[in-house]
C-alpha cells in the first residue's frame, strides 16, 4: 500500500512537470514528427529517469498488481515514461544521418534564377508551378513547343536534407523564408506543409510510389493505355523497389496473419491485400524527385525560372466572348516585376496552373476567377464569378499508434501497405537515431523548429544545457516505430478562402476531418487492424508483452500532435482517438475539381487558354498515395495537349 501511494505521488509529480501547454507544435511528417517537441520538455526536468529501469519497474509492478487501481497507475507510468520513448524514437526516425549525400544538379542548361529573366518574354506555354505535375508536364510540352516553367522555390539539387532518406524530417522543420517547405495550419487545427521547391511535394514526402486503382482511372475517364505508358515513363527515372528489412517484414507478415490477404509481393499496382510498394528512394537512400523528369526535356524548348513568384494571371476581356488568359505577372527574389505572355501565333497556346491544391485555387482567385463576394472583399476585379473555386477541399486523415520495441529496428519510411476491403490503408515506419553533431537537426535548440527553447531565451547557457540533455539519451530510447492507417476518399470536404492578396502567404483552408460518419468508421476499422497486427505472432519481437494496447493508445494521444483539445483515456473510444489524434499525410486535394471548376480536359470552365493540371482537380485521392498519379498526370496531359496541337 505504501509503495502504491509512493508511486502515485511520483506520477502526479511527473504529470505536473510534463507541461505540454507551451507553444503548439505541428505534425509535419507522415507520422508524429510534432510529438518530438515534447522531448526537450521531458529532458529538461529532473524527472527524466533511466528508461530501461522505468520499463523494468513497470514490468515488475504489472506482474504483482492486477487490480483496476494498479492498472491505472501502470498506465500513468507508461504514458509519462513511454512518451519520452515515443518522442525520442521519432527523433531517431527523422534524424538518421548515417550518411550524408547531396545530389549534384543535372546539367540543366534551361534552369535559371528569375533575376536573370527579361522584363518581357513570350512562350507557347506558361506553366505556373514546377512541382509534382508541373515538371513532367513541362518536359513533355518542350518536345514540340516553347515552354516557360515558373517555380516560386529553389532547386532541390545540392540540398542533402532533400536527398537523404535519413534527413527526411529536417527540411520539413525548416521554417525559414527560403525553406523548401512552407508550413500551414488548417482551420481544423491540423498542422501541415506545402512544397516551395522545384519538384514540389516529391522533394518532401515519405517517398512511397504506387499507382491508382483501375477503377479510379476508369471513373475519371482517362485513356488506360496512355495512363500505363505515362506511369512507365515516370518510373524509369524515379521509382525503385525498396529493401524490406525486419520491421517492415513483421508488419507485412502481421497484416497477412490478421487477414489482409492476399499477398501481392512487390508491385506498383493498387491491389487489395498486402503488398510491397515502390519508393522514390534508391538503394543508397537517395531521393529522386519530379525535378529529375526534366531530364526528358528538350533544352531548346524549355526555360525554368526559380524563385519566380507569380502574382497574377492576365486576361483579355474586351472584344472577347469569354475572358482569355494571355500572360502572367511574376516577381523575382529581389521583388522585381516581370511579365510573360503567350505567343500570338496559333490558337493552341495556353497558360497552365500546376501550383497544387492550395496554390492553384488561390492563384485563380487572385487573378479574378472565383466567388465574387470573396474577390470583392479583397478588392480583386472579378473576371469570372466562379463559386466552386476553393470548394471540395479534402485531406485524407491519418492516425497512428506508436509501438516501442525491445529490439533494434531499421530506419524505414513507407514500404508495405495493407489495402483493406473497407476503405482503410495500413502502413508503417520505423527508425533509430544515428544523428551526429551538436545541432540535432530539427530538434536543434539553436535553430530547430521543434526546440522548446524560445528564440529570445536562447542564451549560450540555455543552449548548452539543452544540448547536454540530448546527448545524455541512451540508445534504448530510440527503438520503435509506427503503424498508421489512413482512409480512402475521403467523403468529408471543406473549403479554401483567401486571407490576403499576397500569393506567398497561405490561404485559409478547412478540411472538416471526419465530418462524414463513414470516414470515422473507416478510421475505427483501420485502428482495429493495427491493434491486431501489434498482437500478432509475426510482431512478437517488436513489442513489450507487458504494454497493453490501452496504454499505447493513451501514450500516443497524449503527444502534442495537433492543436485539437485532448480527452482523457481515449483508449475507451476509438472514435474519440480518431478525432483527437488526426494528422495529415499531405494528401490534400480539391479546390479546382473536374466538373466544377475544370472540364475533363482540365480547361477552366468559362474562360479560354487556361487549364489546371494537378491534384487540385481531384475529387478523391488516387490509390494509397497520390504522388505517382500526379506525376503521371503531368506526362499524360502533356502528351494529350501536344496531340491536340499537332492535329490542330
Amino acid at each position: 500500500m505504501q509503495e502504491h501511494i509512493y508511486i502515485h505521488k511520483q506520477i502526479s509529480h511527473v504529470h505536473k512537470k510534463l507541461d505540454f501547454s507551451v507553444v503548439p507544435i505541428s505534425f509535419f511528417n507522415f507520422f508524429f514528427v510534432a510529438a518530438i517537441s515534447a522531448l526537450f520538455i521531458s529532458l529538461s526536468h529532473p524527472t527524466h529517469h533511466n528508461l530501461q529501469n522505468n520499463l523494468l519497474t513497470v514490468k515488475t509492478y504489472s506482474s504483482t498488481n492486477r487490480g483496476p487501481a494498479s492498472f491505472q497507475i501502470m498506465s500513468k507510468m507508461l504514458v509519462c515514461g513511454l512518451l519520452r520513448l515515443l518522442i525520442a524514437a521519432l527523433a531517431g526516425i527523422l534524424l538518421f544521418n548515417g550518411f550524408c549525400f547531396s545530389q549534384t544538379a543535372p546539367k540543366y542548361s534551361f534552369m535559371h534564377q528569375a533575376t536573370s529573366a527579361p522584363a518581357l518574354s513570350y512562350f507557347d506555354y506558361i506553366i505556373i508551378g514546377g512541382g509534382t505535375a508541373g515538371c513532367p508536364l513541362a518536359a513533355t510540352l518542350s518536345q514540340n513547343a516553347t515552354v516557360l516553367l515558373l517555380e516560386r522555390g529553389g532547386s532541390p539539387y545540392g540540398n542533402p536534407n532533400i536527398t537523404n532518406l535519413g534527413s527526411f524530417g529536417q527540411t520539413l522543420s525548416d521554417l525559414s523564408p527560403s525553406s523548401p517547405s512552407q508550413r500551414f495550419i488548417s482551420e481544423d487545427g491540423v498542422i501541415s506543409a506545402r512544397a516551395r521547391v522545384l519538384g514540389g511535394g516529391s522533394c518532401l514526402n515519405a517517398g512511397f510510389y504506387t499507382r491508382a486503382e483501375t477503377r479510379y482511372v476508369n471513373d475519371v475517364g482517362w485513356d488506360g493505355r496512355l495512363v500505363n505508358e505515362s506511369y512507365t515513363w515516370v518510373e524509369k527515372k524515379v521509382a525503385f523497389e525498396p529493401p524490406i528489412k525486419q520491421w517492415q517484414s513483421a508488419v507485412r507478415d502481421g497484416l497477412l496473419e490478421v487477414g489482409v490477404n492476399p499477398y501481392n509481393g512487390f508491385t506498383y499496382d493498387h491491389l487489395p491485400g498486402t503488398k510491397v510498394g515502390g519508393t522514390i528512394f534508391d538503394v543508397d537512400g537517395h531521393r529522386h524527385t519530379a525535378a529529375d523528369l526534366l531530364q526528358y526535356a528538350n533544352p531548346s524548348g524549355l526555360t525554368v525560372l526559380l524563385h519566380a513568384s507569380v502574382h497574377k494571371i492576365l486576361f483579355r476581356v474586351k472584344g472577347k466572348k469569354r475572358p482569355t488568359a494571355h500572360g502572367v505577372v511574376f516577381r523575382d527574389a529581389f521583388g522585381k516585376k516581370h511579365r510573360a505572355y503567350l505567343l500570338k501565333r496559333g490558337p493552341k497556346n495556353e497558360i497552365i496552373l500546376s501550383a497544387g491544391a492550395l496554390g492553384s485555387p488561390q492563384m485563380l482567385m487572385l487573378s479574378g476567377v472565383g466567388p465574387s463576394d470573396q474577390l470583392k472583399a479583397h478588392n480583386i476585379t472579378v473576371v469570372l464569378d466562379q463559386p466552386f473555386v476553393g470548394q471540395g477541399m479534402s485531406d485524407n486523415p491519418m492516425n497512428a499508434i506508436f509501438v516501442p520495441s525491445p529490439n533494434p529496428v531499421e530506419v524505414s519510411l513507407i514500404q508495405v501497405v495493407g489495402i483493406t476491403n473497407f476503405g482503410s490503408y495500413i502502413e508503417a515506419a520505423s527508425g533509430e537515431n544515428f544523428a551526429g553533431g551538436a545541432d540535432f537537426g530539427m530538434l536543434s535548440p539553436k535553430i530547430g523548429q521543434l526546440s522548446t527553447v524560445p528564440p529570445k531565451q536562447r542564451t549560450p547557457e540555455a543552449l548548452a544545457k539543452a544540448i547536454e540533455a540530448m546527448e545524455a539519451l541512451e540508445p534504448a530510447v530510440f527503438r520503435g516505430g509506427f503503424i498508421l492507417e489512413k482512409i480512402m476518399g475521403p467523403l468529408s470536404t471543406g473549403h479554401l478562402e483567401l486571407k490576403n492578396k499576397n500569393p506567398n502567404d497561405n490561404p485559409s483552408v478547412t478540411f472538416n476531418y471526419f465530418k462524414e460518419p463513414e470516414d470515422l468508421q473507416r478510421c475505427v476499422n483501420g485502428l482495429k487492424i493495427i491493434e491486431s497486427v501489434i498482437e500478432s505472432k509475426a510482431f512478437t519481437q517488436f513489442r513489450y508483452d507487458y504494454l497493453p494496447l490501452p496504454v499505447l493508445l493513451n501514450m500516443t494521444a497524449n503527444a502534442p500532435i495537433n492543436l485539437l483539445p485532448k480527452h482523457a483515456n481515449v483508449s475507451t473510444s476509438l472514435e474519440q482517438f480518431c478525432k483527437d489524434t488526426v494528422m495529415t499525410i499531405w494528401h490534400y486535394h480539391g479546390g479546382c475539381q473536374v466538373g466544377r471548376v475544370v472540364a475533363r480536359d482540365y480547361r477552366v470552365l468559362g474562360v479560354d487558354a487556361l487549364r489546371v493540371i494537378d491534384g487540385s482537380t481531384f475529387k478523391y485521392s488516387p490509390g494509397t498515395n497520390p504522388q505517382a498519379t500526379v506525376m503521371m498526370l503531368g506526362r499524360y496531359m502533356g502528351v494529350r495537349i501536344l496531340r491536340e496541337r499537332l492535329q490542330g
